[in-house]
């Protein structure tokens, strides 16, 4: 069993990474920069180490330095918990080469997954369904024109190597897939450094319906069922819930089926997620793998009783997962809370929280790093806390949401429980009737 993990992450999902080792007796090392010295995950830990000054280049995603923390905190496990690092395959290589274990994918599972078209092309070598689209990466506009004049508008262009939206270009005529290719491409070189695109046809106001899965590296695979994220803001989630009100019993073993397939097809290890496209008629389409924890696991530890991070962990260890697949016993919805101005675009709205105030009772989770004094840095992703409520149905749930918001108070920044509070009440919102252009019509007044 590994005896001392290095959360190479920072914030609220280093807390939790750092409670499930402490419950399972591993020592836990924080890493973090000068803007985070304040931060909770370094006050638990059991040993903290300085690797650089607030710019993410410079700290969270230097590798050298995090390797170096590792070494002299003589760590022997690494957990990048999700952004900065969880995806690198050349970090996970780093650590395989300095004999510390990655708690994550291998740098091949990452390589074949982080790769959109690549992914794609695994996905159908397996029989997973993909959405129609190129074979692999277009090199030249002419291409991506005659393509996309076969399949038909409208079309999606998409990063090779993006991701959180970075590169992508809905074309809904073809006057405007000149200027969108551009556009696209100049975008993804900016964000990571390759500008190489796929198209795919576009799913109409499809719902985001991922699907949770585990491996390990006995070859043995499982589902733990599926998370709706379809609302969502510039292809950011905003909330998450699972069952997913679009699913049927007949759809869940099936996507579930298919996702324990690509699975198995990469020989994965560790917890990931299969992403799929589900169109008004049910038909679903492989969209991506994320080959780490998602920021939105708590919802599926609540319905079916289950630590991912202890499994991630286990797994990592050489132990083996039962194999058998999990379904909701309980209704689950997660509301992200962000350091943004809802009333004003989502504007960031770093500065010191002057009171904070988290609900609690029968139901309620709040996974946050932050207190009444801890001031929110402006380098880093916006979201301070995690609101979970848990319930017997999706009805009291919600009720359960509403007066969980209305609880939380946080005081001296501006966030985004007013527009969670908002959406509790909005009538399509509660019929279960959105998909991911929920938000292109939601007003909050």
């Amino acid at each position: 069993m590994i005896k001392k993990i290095l959360i190479a992450n920072r914030g609220e999902i280093a807390l939790r990474i750092i409670r499930t080792a402490r419950e399972m007796g591993i020592k836990t090392v924080a890493v973090y920069s000068t803007a985070d010295i304040d931060s909770l995950h370094v006050r638990f830990a059991d040993e903290a180490v300085c690797i650089g000054p607030p710019a993410s280049a410079d700290s969270y995603l230097n590798s050298h330095n995090i390797l170096a923390a590792a070494e002299i905190t003589n760590a022997d496990a690494i957990h990048p918990g999700y952004g900065f690092l969880a995806e690198s395959s050349a970090f996970s290589r780093l650590c395989e080469e300095h004999g510390v274990k990655f708690i994550g994918a291998t740098p091949d599972m990452i390589d074949r997954m982080g790769d959109k078209a690549t992914a794609i092309a695994t996905m159908k070598e397996n029989g997973v369904p993909v959405t129609p689209g190129s074979d692999g990466i277009i090199e030249e506009f002419e291409e991506c024109e005659k393509l996309a004049d076969e399949m038909g508008y409208p079309v999606m262009l998409k990063a090779s190597a993006g991701g959180g939206g970075k590169g992508m270009r809905a074309v809904l005529e073809k006057e405007n897939l000149r200027k969108s290719w551009d556009d696209a491409r100049y975008e993804s070189m900016a964000a990571f450094g390759d500008n190489r695109m796929y198209m795919e046809k576009l799913i109409v106001n499809p719902r985001h319906i991922e699907i949770q899965v585990l491996g390990d590296s006995f070859g043995n695979a499982c589902h733990l069922s599926e998370r709706d994220c379809s609302v969502q803001r510039r292809h950011q989630k905003l909330t998450e819930e699972t069952p997913s009100p679009f699913m049927t019993d007949e759809l869940r073993e099936r996507m579930g089926n298919a996702a324990v397939l690509a699975t198995k097809a990469i020989k994965y290890e560790g917890a990931g997620t299969i992403e799929f496209l589900v169109d008004k008629d049910r038909n679903f389409y492989f969209m991506e793998m994320n080959t780490r924890i998602q920021v939105e696991h708590p919802i599926t530890e609540q319905v079916v009783d289950f630590d991912l991070i202890r499994e991630q962990i286990k797994v990592a260890s050489g132990i083996a997962i039962s194999g058998k697949n999990y379904y909701p016993k309980l209704h689950s919805i997660e509301c992200r809370i962000n350091a943004e101005d809802p009333y004003n675009g989502f504007r960031p709205s770093p500065g010191k929280i002057t009171n904070f105030h988290v609900p609690g009772g029968h139901g309620v989770r709040v996974d946050t790093h932050v207190y009444a004094g801890y001031v929110i840095p402006p380098y880093y992703d916006s979201m301070i806390a995690k609101l979970i409520t848990t319930a017997q149905t999706r009805e009291e749930a919600i009720l359960k949401m509403k007066r969980a918001l209305d609880e939380f108070v946080v005081e001296g920044i501006k966030t985004t429980i007013p527009f969670h509070r908002a959406l509790m009440d909005d009538p399509k919102y509660n019929a279960g009737n959105y998909t991911t252009a929920f938000m292109d019509t939601f007003e909050l007044e």
